[in-house]
């Protein structure tokens, strides 16, 4: 499935993102990868740059999704909430367990394995192609609200309603 999942939610515009560790529509490098899961890697968070995002934008979220994770609801690794505005930028690495890299006041949602950190790709052994959307969500409100013990689907439910563009890359890996 290479369709993006958040043509559902809202069509909105975009912006550009980019990354000097990963490329949309390559493969995920192994650094992405996970090792937590046995895939390989070492659960690395990639960088990411934006720019271009609308003048209203007051914050951003940023969130790692797999919609073909056998889960039947996808798998979220990683969701990163209330990055300021004036930060157009994740270094390398940033979503380790520490969090110490983020941005002041931006923080780590508990991913779908129960951990507030960034999990590399683990796509099920002959399950086939997973597509990673990497996503930067500029939001219209400099707080999303939502409760630190939040899932990274209640905070796309929250940012439903706030989310002014998003900017996408989306590295595929194959089990």
């Amino acid at each position: 499935m290479t369709t993006d999942p958040y043509t559902a939610i809202a069509d909105v515009p975009a912006f550009t993102v980019s990354s000097t560790d990963v490329t949309d529509g390559k493969v995920l490098p192994a650094a992405q990868r996970s090792g937590i899961f046995g895939a390989g890697g070492t659960d690395t968070s990639p960088q990411l740059s934006w720019s271009g995002f609308p003048a209203a934008t007051r914050s951003f979220a940023v969130t790692v999704y797999d919609p073909l994770a056998p889960t039947g609801s996808g798998f979220w690794h990683w969701a990163v909430a209330d990055v300021p505005v004036e930060v157009t930028s994740l270094v390398t690495g940033a979503g380790d367990e520490t969090g110490a890299a983020l941005p002041a006041k931006a923080w780590q949602l508990i991913n779908d394995a129960g951990l507030a950190r960034y999990l590399g790709a683990a796509p099920p052994a002959g399950h086939g192609r997973h597509t990673y959307w990497i996503a930067v969500h500029a939001l219209d409100i400099d707080r999303i609200g939502v409760d630190r013990t939040a899932s990274p689907a209640f905070l796309g439910f929250a940012m439903s309603t706030h989310t002014l563009a998003r900017a996408v890359i989306a590295p595929w890996l194959k089990a």
